[in-house]
């Protein structure tokens, strides 16, 4: 059992004791924790908050907690239902609402949930505003509202309409070429929102032959959710079985996406931004984001097309942060995750996919033809175990010196930049390891980068232990 407080919200494997998973005390302590610091915030007698979930199998159950800890607190909640992460996150600007809470864990396997906690903005909240909700939910000392001032629930089923429209009419989607193209689509949405989601759009976007795998959104995963070439060998054989042009994957509450080309070869999960990145520069000047651990593929397209290129902290709070800091005009994680700043600051296949879809119509290419135009870089994940995390400063120090006539950035642990590659080393939030990512022009290079930087770990852990 796991319960992990992160800034992507209150995570966790349902079942178990109170404080060792997501279990109903969890669920009611954080959403009142969560009501009662938007309100402290607010001169407002009651907020409007709003609430949406994926399809997983604990969905409805947390819903239901969710929404009665909001009302015992007096929230006025507008309800979207089962929806996707962006959705919401829209639903909560349209709304003028106060706040909203996504009930989904992502790419997690079906036996976890989690709360996604959004401000006014419609934006994960801050790591301040976490911690305050943190301490409170652990104080035991939140105040709930007396018969007079419950709260109230009505239900918005028009949310995915807006938000599809609003990319349809985004200045950059190019519907007119999407139809043109007749395109021939399949998609996986792993028995999540996108089973509904992904064709609702493509059909507004023209599209007349869509084949879906996995659309019934029951939550029992067919696969891994994580979108990554091993968990999509389905989709791989539909596309190249059916002779389609193109294969889409997204995660269970639709903001990460992945790309499967008209052969059945991966597009590459790192690359979606790139793509989308590499056709919002091709129209407007500016600069791009992504976090440290992304490819450094991004740099190379904005670059190629006059922009700058900034890394941020791993965290979709640390890029959106970082993305208005530098005034981005795209920006994203390397996990498939695309973020539209004029559009809305979250994670959205759905523009992604609209923006992708757009770039191949208007260059007249498959999307292998497409990939292959790319710089190839290949990465290697490795992690270091930590008997004693009180030895991560020691490490990092210790990566410093040893690479001290390279590029080196310490926003987020340490990665260190060179001609042949980079490696990026840094501290996980939830267990006693040091998480090593490495990128480089071939596999054997990314592994061999990502051995130097274990040995030195190595070392140094070994010469504490003497």
């Amino acid at each position: 059992m796991a319960l992990l407080t992160t800034i992507s919200g209150i995570r966790g494997t349902i079942g178990g004791p109170a404080g060792q998973g997501l279990t109903p005390i969890d669920i009611v302590k954080f959403s009142s924790a969560f009501y009662a610091v938007l309100s402290a915030k607010s001169d407002k007698k009651r907020l409007k908050l709003i609430i949406g979930r994926d399809g997983r199998i604990s969905g409805p159950i947390v819903h239901r907690l969710v929404t009665g800890s909001l009302m015992s607190m007096g929230a006025e909640i507008i309800d979207l239902g089962l929806s996707t992460t962006p959705t919401v996150e829209m639903a909560v600007t349209f709304h003028k609402a106060d706040g909203g809470i996504i009930i989904t864990a992502s790419h997690n396997p079906k036996e976890w949930n989690a709360l996604k906690l959004l401000n006014a903005q419609g934006e994960f909240i801050s790591g301040e505003l976490g911690e305050e909700l943190l301490k409170l939910a652990d104080s035991g000392t939140i105040d709930f509202a007396g018969i007079d001032d419950l709260g109230s629930i009505s239900e918005d089923h028009e949310a995915l309409r807006r938000h599809i429209d609003a990319i349809c009419q985004y200045p950059l989607v190019n519907l007119e070429a999407i139809k043109e193209a007749s395109f021939k689509i399949g998609f996986d949405a792993i028995n999540s929102s996108g089973g509904f989601a992904v064709p609702q759009l493509l059909e507004a976007l023209g599209v007349k032959i869509i084949q879906g795998i996995n659309t019934e959104a029951h939550g029992n995963f067919s696969h891994n959710p994580e979108p990554l070439p091993h968990h999509l060998t389905e989709l791989a054989a539909l596309v190249k079985n059916e002779n389609l042009d193109l294969g889409i994957a997204v995660d269970p509450d639709v903001d990460r996406l992945a790309f499967m080309c008209e052969d059945g070869s991966f597009f590459g999960e790192e690359y979606t931004l790139v793509a989308v990145a590499d056709y919002v520069l091709s129209k407007r000047t500016g600069n791009t984001v992504s976090n440290l651990s992304s490819t450094r593929a991004l740099r190379d397209v904005t670059i190629s097309h006059g922009g700058t290129y900034t890394a941020s902290a791993v965290g979709e709070v640390n890029v959106v942060n970082e993305m208005k800091a530098v005034n981005a005009v795209i920006g994203g994680e390397g996990n498939g995750g695309i973020i539209v700043p004029d559009l809305h600051y979250g994670r959205d296949a759905l523009i992604g996919i609209a923006l992708f879809l757009s770039l191949l119509a208007e260059r007249k290419q498959s999307a292998s033809a497409l990939r292959s135009g790319y710089p190839n870089y290949e990465m290697a994940k490795e992690k270091i175990s930590l008997s004693d995390p009180g030895m991560v400063s020691s490490v990092l120090e210790a990566m410093k010196t040893a690479f001290a006539g390279a590029e080196i950035n310490t926003v987020d642990g340490v990665k260190v930049d060179l001609p042949e590659g980079w490696v990026h080393l840094r501290p996980s939030n939830t267990e006693p390891i040091i998480r090593v990512y490495s990128e480089s022009n071939s596999s054997e290079a990314a592994a061999l980068l990502a051995k130097r930087a274990i040995e030195i770990a190595s070392n140094v852990l070994k010469n504490a232990g003497k």
